[in-house]
Order: structure tokens, then sequence, then C-alpha cells
């Protein structure tokens, strides 16, 4: 959503306040506070080497948020994602139904433009979630931000329901 009321890119056009996803469990308040925990998540990002700092906000049914923020390693292979280390940190707490998660990155922790989860973390995440109803958060800002379904930006997932 953009500073002026207009959307770059939304599910469906919203009033203010209204629900934002399928499941009726995400407002644009805890939208707002999934973006400001994706940034929170950031400041402890560790990327020494590509320089491209990533925060992400895990956000439970149940209302509880996950921080996670990228590891890079000198050997490279064994970097984590920030998606995914806020996804393991969840699951090894005893959470497994989420709802929704905001990612925000940038070079050198500056949000000049949005950061799509990759491949490996998309799946990742499919692991857990119905892929139609959860929500993937993509800001700048609590001001501008666009929203997908998992769906959306993992067509055709393979999930558990395969197995």
């Amino acid at each position: 959503m953009q500073d002026k009321g207009e959307q770059t890119t939304s599910i469906t056009t919203r009033q203010k306040g209204e629900l934002l996803g399928k499941q009726e469990l995400v407002s644009r308040s805890v939208v707002k506070n999934l973006i400001r925990a994706a940034i929170e998540g950031m400041e402890n990002s560790y990327a020494p080497y590509s320089h491209f700092n990533v925060g992400a906000a895990l956000l439970t049914k149940n209302q509880k948020i996950y921080n996670g923020c990228n590891i890079e390693n000198a050997s490279y292979t064994p970097t984590n994602c920030a998606e995914r280390t806020a996804l393991f940190k969840a699951v090894s707490e005893g959470d497994r139904d989420f709802a929704a998660i905001a990612v925000v990155g940038g070079k050198d922790g500056m949000l000049t433009d949005y950061c799509p989860p990759c491949g490996v973390c998309r799946q990742a995440i499919r692991e857990f979630v119905d892929p139609t109803t959860f929500l993937v958060i993509l800001a700048k800002s609590e001001n501008d931000y666009m929203l997908y379904f998992l769906e959306e930006l993992l067509p055709m997932g393979f999930g558990p329901e395969h197995m």
C-alpha cells in the first residue's frame, strides 16, 4: 500500500481496518506490526559477504510472532535466509500453524525495493501452510507493501499431501 492510499498490488481492494487474508486473521494493523517486526529482525542480520540484510516476521495462527534474519557463512552453502530462520525457530518451539510472513531486505540494510523469499524458503514454508490462505507480505516500509498468497509465489508447490 502506498502513502497516498493507492495500492501497488493487493489481493483485493479493502477499506481501512478490513481483514486482508482469506483466513480472516490478518488485518492492516497486524500487517504493519509484522513489517515492524521484520525490520527489527533485519537489525540482527549477519551479512558480511553480500552486505544484503534481510529480516522476516512469521505470524502463527495464535498471533505469536517469530523474527528471523539472514545469517551468512564464509563457505556460502551453510548460509540461512531470514524466512527459514523464523520458520525454524517457530517449529523448534512447537508452533506449526502459520498465517502470514513479512519480509524486508536491502543492500547495507537500506529498504529500497521489495525482497521476495527465495525458492528454498518458499518451499520450506509450504511444508507447514495452506498455500491458498498463507499471506506473504513484501515491504519497503509500513506503508509501502505488497501482499500475495503463497500459491501465487509458488505455483504447484509440493507439500505433505503429495506424499
